[in-house]
C-alpha cells in the first residue's frame, strides 16, 4: 500500500489551486498581524491611586481607603460609591489637609446633594437630606497647622426601613476666615456619595448615546452634542474623548475632551458637549465619541456636518463597525477550504481511478 504524501505546493497543484492556497496563507499571515496589533492595547488597563491631593492653596479632602471589590473602578476612587442592604453600617476612612499658608480650623460634615439637569447638585449651607441624616464624620472638627494632614471616619447608618433606590450626599471639609470688615470667607470642598440600597446585587450601570448633533456657538466654536440615556440603575458620570475621522481632503482632528461636569440620573437623558477647536472647517466628519463612567464603556459614531450657526439636526449614532474579526473568520474559512482541496487532491493522486474494460 503506498504511504500518504502531501503534495509539494506548486508541483501537482493546479495553477488556480496553487493562487487559492497563496491567498489563504497571506490572509492567515495579515490576520495575524492584525491581532497582535490589537491584543496589547486591549490588554492595557490604566491604574489610578485615590483622589486628587490638597491643593497648594487650601483645604484638601480625599478618600484614603475603598472597598476591595471596587479598587478598579475610577469613581470609587475619588467618591464613596456603594450598594447596600438595609439596615448596613458602612465606615470610609478619609483625609483632611491644610494647603493654606496658615493654620486652619476646620468642619466636617454631610450635605444633601441631588442629580438633576446633568449635573450633581450641592446644597446651601447644613441642608440636610435622607442620606446626609445618616451620615456622621469623627472628628466633627480638626485644627490642622500649615501642611498638616489628619484623618477621620465617615459613618453611615443605614436605617432597617430604608426605601429603595440611589440616594446622593457630600461629606463637606469646611473653613471660614475670621470676620474682616463684616466679611466672613468660605473655603470647603467634598467628597460626593453615591449609595445605592436594595437587596442582593447592586444595580448595573448601563446608558446608550443615541445622536450626535453638530453645533456652532455664537463665536463660531464648534460643538458636538452627544444625547446620553441612562438606562441603569446607578447615577452616571460620564467622561471621553471625541474624534473627528474622513473630513474634508482626508482631514483628522482630535481627540477633543468631553465636558466632565456632566451626572446624568437614572432614567434622564442628558446632552453631552464637546468644545472643538475653532478651525474645524464644516466637513462631512465621521464623528467618535467613547463615553464612560466607572468601569463602564460606551463608543459610537456618526457622519455629521457642522452648520454656520446654531445647530444641526441630530444624527443617529451606531456603534463602529470592527473588521478584523470578519478577516479572521475569511482566513480560517479559506484555510479550510484549502487544506479540503489539498486532501481531496492527495486522493486523486493516491488512488486513481481504475477503469475496467
Amino acid at each position: 500500500m503506498p504511504m500518504f504524501r502531501w503534495p509539494r505546493l506548486g508541483a501537482e497543484l493546479s495553477g488556480s489551486e496553487h493562487r487559492l492556497t497563496r491567498l489563504a496563507l497571506r490572509i492567515v499571515v495579515g490576520t495575524l498581524v492584525v491581532i497582535s496589533a490589537v491584543a496589547p492595547g486591549a490588554a492595557e488597563i490604566a491604574s489610578a491611586a485615590g483622589a486628587t491631593p490638597a491643593p497648594s492653596d487650601g483645604i484638601g479632602l480625599r478618600l484614603v481607603e475603598i472597598p476591595v471589590n471596587a479598587a478598579d473602578d475610577p469613581r470609587a476612587q475619588k467618591y464613596i460609591v456603594d450598594h447596600v442592604a438595609p439596615g448596613t453600617l458602612i465606615h470610609r476612612t478619609i483625609e483632611v489637609s491644610n494647603g493654606s499658608d496658615s493654620s486652619a480650623h476646620i468642619s466636617l460634615y454631610p450635605g444633601a446633594a441631588s442629580v438633576q439637569d446633568g449635573a450633581f447638585l450641592a446644597t446651601e449651607g447644613h441642608t440636610p437630606n435622607e442620606l446626609s441624616s445618616w451620615t456622621s464624620i469623627t472628628p466633627a472638627e480638626i485644627d490642622l497647622a500649615r501642611a498638616g494632614a489628619q484623618t477621620a471616619t465617615v459613618t453611615i447608618a443605614v436605617p432597617a426601613d430604608a426605601a429603595p433606590g440611589e440616594q446622593y450626599a457630600l461629606i463637606w471639609a469646611e473653613a471660614r476666615s475670621s470676620a474682616d470688615a463684616g466679611v466672613v470667607a468660605v473655603n470647603r470642598v467634598g467628597i460626593r456619595v453615591y449609595l445605592s440600597i436594595g437587596s442582593g446585587a447592586a444595580p448595573a450601570a448601563d446608558f446608550t448615546v443615541d445622536s450626535l448633533a453638530a453645533a456652532r456657538a455664537d463665536n463660531g466654536q464648534p460643538m458636538v452634542i452627544a444625547s446620553v440615556h441612562n438606562t441603569g440603575g446607578r447615577a452616571l458620570d460620564l467622561s471621553g474623548t471625541l474624534e473627528l475621522l474622513a473630513g474634508p481632503g482626508g482631514l483628522s482632528a482630535g481627540p477633543f475632551p468631553v465636558n466632565l461636569n456632566t451626572t446624568v440620573a437614572v432614567g434622564d437623558t442628558e446632552p453631552v458637549t464637546v468644545e472643538l477647536a475653532t478651525e474645524i472647517p464644516n466637513g462631512p466628519w465621521m464623528a467618535t465619541i467613547t463615553l464612560g463612567s466607572g468601569l463602564l464603556e460606551r463608543t459610537v459614531e456618526a457622519s455629521i456636518t457642522f452648520p454656520r450657526s446654531g445647530t444641526a439636526a441630530a444624527v443617529p449614532a451606531h456603534e463602529p463597525i470592527v473588521i478584523w474579526p470578519y478577516l479572521t473568520l475569511a482566513g480560517f474559512i479559506l484555510v479550510g477550504a484549502t487544506v479540503l482541496l489539498l486532501v481531496r487532491r492527495q486522493r486523486r493522486l493516491v488512488y486513481p481511478v481504475v477503469k475496467f474494460a
